[in-house]
This record gives structure tokens, C-alpha cells and sequence, in this order.
């Protein structure tokens, strides 16, 4: 498994999504779902693209900044 820190550009927006899951394949099939959660009416997603990757273990995490 593996943690996965994807940057999303949308139309007016980014975001960052951070995903585990066991293929860039499988972390890539759930952006759209989980950008959905987040809105009422979902965002054309203009891309997507995988920042870091790191392999699961104690102590793993991504520190984002706020800007």
C-alpha cells in the first residue's frame, strides 16, 4: 500500500487529496468521487496528478502548508 499525495486542478480551484491505495491505477479511479463528496454540484476536474508517493509505515504523513 501506498500513500499517495494527488494535486487536483479544477475551473476556479486546486486542491490536494491524500489517498492510500495499493496502485497509482486504483488512487487515480477515486479522485473524481472524493472531489464529489465535497461539493454540491461536482467540478470539471481539469487534472490530476500524483505529487508524492510514499510506502505505508508508522509515521508517514504529508505536511501541507496552508497558502
Amino acid at each position: 500500500m501506498f500513500l499517495y499525495k494527488i494535486e487536483i486542478e479544477m475551473e476556479t480551484t486546486s486542491a490536494h487529496l491524500i489517498i492510500l491505495a495499493e496502485t497509482d491505477e486504483k488512487a487515480f479511479s477515486v479522485v473524481e468521487s472524493h472531489v464529489a463528496r465535497h461539493y454540491i454540484k461536482s467540478p470539471i476536474i481539469t487534472s490530476a496528478a500524483i505529487v508524492e508517493k510514499k510506502r505505508t509505515e508508522p509515521g508517514a504523513g504529508y505536511f501541507i502548508p496552508q497558502q
